[in-house]
């Protein structure tokens, strides 16, 4: 064999060897709002389909390359911080990668942080949470100035004069970044700066200082935020010990006269996930804030503005999972192993439609407390439901959004832990929600406090939930062991962890038993609550209809 033939056999051995076959294709087509039907069903019982139009562009784009190419973009090149100008002066700015300001643009666009606050059509929380979900999968860090900007207008509302000022800016649809007086933009973004290192969740342990300068609004703030996050924000709520107390207070990024406020960012954190996003310690030096709300009840004043956040953190996990799921099940749908679909081997399957039952009743209970948010005001029950609500399915869903995102890694093997997949950046940013706004612990006492202090949450929750008794026998014996559970407050606090899980069961399962896939609601009342269930996901009992549950899930490619 002469050496040109050698060469001619070696180059045709190599490109087939190279033949890309027994792969996945691109998930073109889909549609993140369209192809829900946990979202679609929802937005027909909220009587809302003035959104659907809305909701089906957004959930196209959601899906596309460019809002894709746009996160990685955002994860790859993060915030740089530069404290000061070439010639010396102070000027504390980060500074983003343009996909960044692409995401922020198209959400602020889409009302993700505004939709509640604006119009007068029905169920605009619910809809502003399907908005919001859908900007979650198609990027999560940036959701964070997003949720805050939401989340400070019902504590303005208290404060008309403050709102009147500051509500047309921060319901813009326009996203004006840079460091401006807020009467020069067009819309601005407002931060929140609560943690600092001495106290961590135990915000009452703060130090930094607030002297009043004796106009009988204004202060001088002295101190040092151990987490302030977006610090690109406009404006921010802030915790400050005044004469009389934690207090809460709105500090603008510039001052009136259009020169910085005294805000020095001294670092950016190098957080786990969450990259496209900057979170900061910052140094309060006399810098100038507003009070807001009384001296002495800076908790009571912010705490709606964490409750909103908080259920920001419900969606945001939901939403987390829905994304992990649709790549689970496209990818199970196209790949083959042992000479068959992995869609159609029966463990698989088990794994997929256990994903499915967690993933419908997180996004189910998402939506409820949505519901609650529309009511609340009017609605005594409504208004329970929103406060013990908020926290026992933050401490639940965003607990369970690690260990759902690893397992639909799973699905994948190796093709879903190469970084050229999205799944690696969701399984970093699974354990935030968790974190931020009061982590598990925090939320579990907070329920405890509820039904000590407001007991009427704790009959509201079980007339929420009793809605569904008769409907299945698991459920129904679940529901009074909870209430054995609830009657010896012997070392209460010892077991919240357990009393909080169940309730969080309980709501996912009266919801899904009420509005949910009828197959999906069964298994989960079996699994969850009847104790037919192992310790991973995969675990359903052999007689459950899987295919049932996973064609409710599956998503459609064009």
């Amino acid at each position: 064999m002469s050496l040109e033939t050698h060469h001619d056999i070696s180059a045709l051995s190599y490109e087939a060897t190279h033949e890309v076959i027994n792969q996945a294709p691109p998930l073109t087509g889909y549609n993140a709002f369209a192809q829900d039907m946990v979202l679609v069903e929802g937005l027909r019982r909220e009587g809302a389909l003035w959104a659907e139009k809305q909701l089906t562009e957004f959930g196209a784009f959601v899906s596309s390359e460019e809002a894709a190419q746009w996160a990685t973009e955002a994860n790859t090149y993060t915030p740089v911080l530069h404290t000061h100008d070439r010639f010396g002066h102070r000027i504390d700015e980060v500074t983003f990668h343009p996909s960044w300001h692409q995401l922020m643009r198209t959400s602020l666009a889409e009302g993700a942080h505004a939709l509640s606050w604006r119009g007068r059509q029905p169920a605009t929380h619910v809809v502003r949470s399907m908005v919001f979900y859908l900007s979650s999968q198609m990027e999560a860090g940036h959701c964070c100035p997003v949720s805050m900007t939401h989340a400070v207008i019902p504590v303005l509302h208290n404060y008309p004069d403050l709102a009147q000022l500051w509500e047309p800016l921060l319901t813009s649809l326009t996203y004006d970044a840079g460091l401006r007086p807020a009467q020069e933009k067009q819309g601005i973004l407002c931060g929140m700066g609560m943690t600092e290192k001495q106290g961590g969740s135990d915000v009452r342990a703060n130090t930094t200082r607030a002297m009043p300068t004796g106009d009988g609004h204004s202060y001088l703030l002295s101190g040092h935020k151990w987490f302030c996050s977006a610090p690109m924000c406009d404006i921010f709520l802030v915790l400050a010990q005044a004469p009389k107390g934690l207090t809460c207070f709105l500090l603008p990024r510039v001052l009136p006269d259009g020169s910085r406020n005294r805000f020095f960012i001294q670092r950016l954190k190098d957080k786990l996930g969450n990259r496209s996003n900057a979170s900061s310690e910052v140094e309060f030096a006399q810098t100038w804030a507003i009070r807001v709300g009384e001296e002495g009840r800076g908790v009571r004043t912010i705490i709606e503005m964490v409750n909103h956040t908080r259920l920001d953190c419900v969606i945001g996990s939901a939403a987390t999972m829905r994304q992990s799921l649709v790549y689970a099940l496209h990818h199970a749908a196209h790949r083959k192993a042992f000479g068959k679909l992995l869609l159609h081997q029966p463990l698989m399957q088990n794994v997929l439609a256990d994903l499915t039952i967690e993933s419908e009743s997180a996004t189910l209970t998402a939506l409820r407390l949505a519901h609650a948010c529309d009511y609340a005001r009017s609605d005594a029950h409504e208004a329970a439901i929103k406060r013990i609500g908020t926290a026992v399915a933050k401490y639940w869903i965003t607990k369970r959004c690690p260990m759902y995102v690893a397992e639909a890694l799973e699905c994948l093997g190796g093709n879903g832990y190469v970084e050229e997949h999205t799944l690696p950046r969701l399984y970093r940013e699974a354990p935030l929600n968790s974190i931020w706004e009061g982590a598990g612990n925090v939320n579990c006492l907070d329920v405890l406090r509820a039904m000590a202090k407001e007991p009427e949450t704790i009959e509201v929750y079980f007339a929420e939930i009793g809605r569904a008794k008769g409907l299945d026998a698991n459920f129904d014996r679940a529901f009074l062991a909870l209430q054995r559970e609830l009657a010896d407050l012997t070392a209460i606090e010892m077991r919240a962890r357990r009393i909080v899980e169940q309730m969080a069961l309980l709501l996912q399962g009266a919801l899904l038993l009420q509005y949910g896939n009828t197959v999906a609601a069964e298994a989960f009342c079996v699994s969850r609550l009847g104790g037919d269930w192992g310790n991973v996901f995969g675990t359903l009992s052999s007689g459950t209809p899987v295919m049932e549950i996973i064609r409710h899930a599956m998503p459609q490619i064009g």
